[in-house]
């Protein structure tokens, strides 16, 4: 029975099966690559501005606008410089804010971090991508010493509405956090997933934040109490804040004046949550292209790998292609074969890079949810990973061409001459 031209390719593929493999992984790790980080590029952005909500301008005492951003709504840190009451006050009754909701970070529990809010912060500041402000279950805290969890502090603690616990004071993993048995948190809610670093937190009432802090001034002043403290026993030095996040809301005109009269002020650090987070992705955008050319560099790298693995095998093969002229094949049908055979690589490569870079997405999204609560989906629409699939094919044919045209040259007579 006649061999048809796709045996004949499978066959030699089979026969040099350890060189074929090493060139297909070679291919698949190459695309892989590229798929992950063209796919997460633009999920990542959409990540980073979730967690921006409905604030336009985030008011601090942090050095810079990037290190108010990433303390205050991605959690990274505590702010360092508080804000007394009563300044805030003064800023919130000099501009013509919508909202400005003021936040205290300093306690944790288990590695996430308590914010210190009222609660018109979840109705103000919280919608989410558009998405009104969701309760999973539970409610919204109503007295002091309740907790709101994050959906992601409530998967990764494991607690339930009704269950009762003591926090820390100071940040995760800080050297000098101490627990506070002295309060008895309780969980009244969760929180719907926001897909953002919100989810990792929980949330309580300012005086909560503030009396834990009272508490420990009241012990270095040598001061004990005979009862347990309450917001009733709170002084002006104890109601400290450590950012606020604010918008005009329609009032968009006035936002560019505003930002810069405050601005000028250098009591405190304003930032537009939108604008850093898009400053801080033109950054990491040059690291992207340049990861993005490494991974084309290898790609290509794997192109020259299938030229130098056919036109090896071109030498070992000069036999059977003279068989196959002597049996009626002609030159161009043999070129056509090396680079079906070269197509056949690049197909086979480029769908398992394109396996291989979902796969990867998954586990890096996975990553980037347990320890930063961000929920990046990297993907592309089909069309995007049929096209990866095609330049890949495309690709091997391009290097197939050389070895094809040595086998298309291959003399009848001088590789079938006896050999010695």
């Amino acid at each position: 029975m006649a061999l048809r031209d796709w045996d004949i390719v499978t066959r030699s593929v089979k026969a040099r099966m350890f060189s074929s493999v090493t060139t297909i992984v070679t291919v698949a790790i190459a695309l892989a690559l590229v798929t992950l980080l063209v796919s997460m590029k633009s999920s990542a952005r959409d990540a980073f501005s979730r967690g921006t909500g409905n604030a336009q301008m985030l008011i601090s005492r942090d050095p810079s606008a990037l290190t108010s951003v990433l303390n205050s709504l991605f959690y990274t840190d505590v702010p360092t410089n508080p804000i007394p009451w009563s300044d805030y006050e003064a800023l919130s009754g000099s501009y013509p804010f919508a909202f400005a909701e003021p936040t205290a970070m300093g306690d944790s529990y288990k590695g996430h971090y308590v914010v210190g809010v009222r609660q018109t912060y979840f109705v103000n500041f919280f919608p989410i991508a558009g998405q009104p402000f969701g309760l999973d279950e539970g409610r919204v805290f109503s007295d002091d010493f309740e907790l709101v969890l994050g959906s992601e502090a409530q998967r990764m603690t494991g607690l339930r509405i009704g269950d009762e616990i003591s926090i820390m004071h100071g940040a995760p993993r800080s050297k000098g956090a101490h627990a506070h048995g002295e309060f008895v948190y309780e969980v009244v809610g969760v929180l719907e997933p926001t897909g953002s670093a919100h989810d990792r937190a929980m949330f309580s009432s300012l005086e909560s934040a503030w009396v834990l802090h009272a508490f420990d001034r009241l012990l270095d002043e040598g001061v004990t109490l005979d009862r347990p403290m309450t917001r009733l026993d709170l002084e002006a030095q104890d109601k400290q804040i450590t950012g606020v996040v604010a918008s005009l809301g329609a009032r968009t005109a006035a936002l560019n004046q505003i930002l810069a009269r405050i601005g000028r002020d250098p009591n405190w650090t304003v930032a537009q949550p939108a604008d850093t987070v898009r400053k801080l992705f033109s950054i990491v955008g040059s690291v992207d292209q340049i990861l993005i050319a490494m991974g084309i560099a290898v790609l290509l790298s794997s192109g020259v790998s299938i030229m130098v693995a056919l036109y090896n095998s071109m030498e070992q093969r000069r036999r059977q292609i003279a068989i196959l002229r002597v049996l009626g094949a002609s030159r161009w049908r043999v070129f056509n074969l090396v680079l079906t055979e070269s197509a056949l690589i690049g197909l086979v490569g480029g769908a398992l890079g394109v396996v291989f870079g979902i796969v990867g997405g998954r586990v890096v999204s996975g990553v980037l949810e347990a320890r930063l609560g961000l929920v990046v989906e990297p993907a592309l629409p089909l069309p995007g990973y049929l096209g990866m699939i095609l330049v890949t094919i495309v690709l091997s044919m391009m290097a197939g061409i050389i070895p094809a045209c040595v086998a298309y040259r291959t003399s009848v007579v001088r590789a079938l001459r006896p050999m010695g």
